[in-house]
This record gives structure tokens, sequence and C-alpha cells, in this order.
């Protein structure tokens, strides 16, 4: 993998990934600026040490007379609350942004890593489901994504030379641990079902994916790739494992059905991250939910 250092470095949506990026796109002695739209976020980056921090919103295009064009690399990492609405703002309007700023610069974008979700593949009932799959979102929000990544896939070379897409699997660790969290407070019954797998990807290994996009070889390019651990469990098998570590007795659950953003039932599938694994030699730190929330636990 090629050294970043010295290179620049331009993360846009710099929150919970981002910020980590940051931290280690830092340490590898790459030269960082970030764009945040919350205040406190951009104090706290500042601190870090980044060399520039801009507070804006990403969709708006009031900030790309604040941030030089032709950074050797950007990364999209940006999130959306709410619904349609807001994903469409923060994923799509914020990948049009870019990709006219970059476009309006003297010179492209070297290598530009978006980091989507798997919510854009509506398989289920078990499927083994890899980055040849049909992507045309399981539910309104997964198709407002998908759309944001086809902006990026027909960007024009004049604005980025290459790209990669990292589709994320449900996202944990340190301060990001939902089912940790309501099992903490003793809790009895949880909604939904046990019995669908759970696809999850630790902050830490889903920042190593970035940096190995950012540092592959010229001859890899223009890829998507699944970021996801490499044993996806049952929810019931996790929440169990999770209640005995803790000393609590195992929940029920109540059988209705586990809702992802945008509505739509849970899947039960098992996502591949065998394609990034061959490409780039990524291989996760925390290949399964026990070795990631064993170093939860012992924070």
């Amino acid at each position: 993998m090629a050294s970043i250092a010295n290179k620049r470095l331009v993360i846009f949506g710099c929150g919970y990934i981002g910020s980590a990026v940051a931290q280690a796109a830092l340490t590898a002695g790459a030269r960082v600026e970030a764009l945040t739209r919350n205040p406190e976020k951009a104090a706290a980056l500042r601190a870090l040490g980044l060399a520039k921090v801009v507070v804006a919103d990403l969709a708006a295009s009031d900030w790309h007379g604040q941030i030089a064009g032709g950074p050797d690399f950007v990364v999209n990492c940006v999130s959306a609350g709410g619904g349609p609405d807001g994903y469409r703002q923060s994923y799509v309007a914020g990948m049009q942004s870019i990709l006219a700023w970059a476009g309006g610069s003297a010179a492209p974008v070297g290598t530009l890593v978006y980091t989507s979700s798997t919510s854009v593949y509506p398989q289920g009932a078990g499927a083994l489901v890899d980055e040849s799959a049909s992507a045309d979102g399981g539910t309104p929000n997964g198709r407002i994504i998908r759309d944001s990544e086809l902006l990026l896939q027909n960007a024009p070379v004049g604005a980025v030379r290459r790209s990669f897409i990292l589709r994320l699997a449900g996202i944990y660790g340190p301060d990001r641990h939902h089912l940790l969290d309501q099992l903490r407070t003793d809790a009895t019954t949880l909604g939904g079902s046990g019995a669908h797998r759970l696809n999850l990807a630790h902050r830490d290994d889903i920042v190593a994916a970035i940096l190995a996009c950012l540092g592959a070889s010229p001859a890899v390019a223009n890829e998507i790739f699944n970021v996801v651990d490499t044993a996806p469990a049952m929810r019931e098998e996790v929440v169990r494992w999770l209640a005995a570590k803790l000393g609590r007795p195992m929940p029920a659950f109540d059988g209705g059905t586990t809702a992802r953003r945008g509505g739509a039932p849970m899947p039960d599938r098992v996502i591949s991250s065998a394609k990034i694994q061959r490409a780039l030699g990524w291989r996760p730190q925390y290949p399964d939910y026990r070795t990631g929330f064993e170093k939860l636990l012992s924070r």
C-alpha cells in the first residue's frame, strides 16, 4: 500500500467515521482538512491538529471557495438523519456539491472514497450478497443512497481521476453500540425478532478499508467494495452472548418487525467482503462480533 504521508486529504462529513479517519491520516503523516456542519465537532477537529476545518452544509456551495480544489484524496463519509428528504439532501445533494466543486477546480481529485451502505441491497431470505448482486435499494432511503453512488460512478474524469464506493454494514465501535446500551439498561424485551443475521463492521475496520483505498495501486480503480466482518451471526445469538457477558438475563423478543431506517423489515442475508480482501488485502481486525464487543467491554 502506498504511503499517504505529505499528501493532502479532504474529509467531507467528518463525524463518527470521518473523525477516526482524520486521526489515522494525521498519524500517517497526511495533511488533513475537513468540512462539518457541527461547530462543536469542528472545534474537536481543530484540536486534533487539522490544517483546516470548515463549518458548512455540504449540500450548499458556499464552502467551495473555502477549500482549495485538486487534493490528492477526498473521503465523503457524510451521514443523514430523518426521512427521505434528509437522505436526499445529505447524500444526493451533498455528492452533487462535491462533484461541482471538484469539476470547477484546475486539477481533479486524485482519489475519492465514498462510504455508502449495504442498504442498497434488497436481498433477504438468507442470500449471500456480493458486489455483483442487484443494488436497487432495499428501502426508500437505500434507493436514495444508490442514486448518490450513481452520481459518483458517472462523474467526469475532469472532476475525479479514481473513485471507490465502500458499502458499509452495520457500524459499531467505541461510543456506538446500540444493543449493548439496551442490555445495560436491564431491558427485558427487545423489539423485533432475533431470527435474522446481523452484518456488522467495526469502526476501526472501516477506517482501515478507507486508508487501503487511498493507498491502493493505480491499477485498482473505480471499484465497489463491501465492508463487513467475516462471521455474520443471528441477532438472538449476539444478544444472548452479550447478556451473558454482562451478567444479565436473556431478554425476550416481542416478535414484531425489526425495521431498518425507511421502515422495511430487517433482512436476513450474509454480506460478503471477499472482494476487498482479494483486491486490497484488507482483513478485519474484528472478524466477528465477539472480538469487537470484547474490546468494547474491556473499556
